[in-house]
């Protein structure tokens, strides 16, 4: 028997890193503010850390976009593996060549390209998707606000989020 109603539970497990990050920023608070010696110097560095976990959180936050949708996506090494009801497919991070947001699917997905590859396209709301951020952070150039944003507006034709530079070779 629960105590906590499932919406309840799911906002409050969706928000975890900050409500964590806002712990340790509490015991960093207290610490700094409240004690002496060591402890006190301490408690200024955990204090950091604590402002750092939530910033990371509300990211991570606005990435999650829910759970029940179609598929499952596993990222092993650099590598996203992604089973669908209908398709799926490996996409090497290594081998990339740009990641758009399609808000006009139903569900809105993920569009990865490589090249001489077909697209792997992934539900926002696909299972595990949320591995994807970190994934995608690690993308050179990737402007994280500018994807966090994009997945937030109401948009009518998908949006390039990040694409590889081309190399010219003289």
């Amino acid at each position: 028997m629960s105590f906590i109603r499932p919406e309840a539970r799911a906002a409050l497990w969706r928000w975890r890193e900050v409500l964590l990050g806002g712990a340790v920023l509490f015991l960093g608070s207290w610490w700094a503010f409240g004690t002496f010696g060591l402890l006190h110097w301490l408690g200024f560095a955990v204090l950091v850390m604590g402002a750092v976990m939530i910033a990371a959180g509300i990211q991570r936050a606005r990435f999650r976009m829910g759970r029940g949708g179609p598929g499952i996506v596993k990222v092993t090494e650099r590598q996203v593996t992604y089973y669908g009801p209908l398709t799926g497919g490996v996409v090497a991070m290594s081998e990339m060549s740009s990641l758009i947001l399609d808000p006009t699917a139903k569900p809105p997905q993920w569009v990865l390209s490589q090249p001489m590859q077909p697209d792997l396209t992934i539900p926002l709301t696909a299972e595990g998707a949320e591995a994807l951020f970190d994934v995608f952070a690690t993308l050179p150039g990737i402007r994280t606000e500018k994807m966090l944003s994009e997945m937030h507006r109401d948009s009518d034709q998908p949006v390039v989020i990040w694409q590889r530079p081309a190399v010219w070779l003289h």
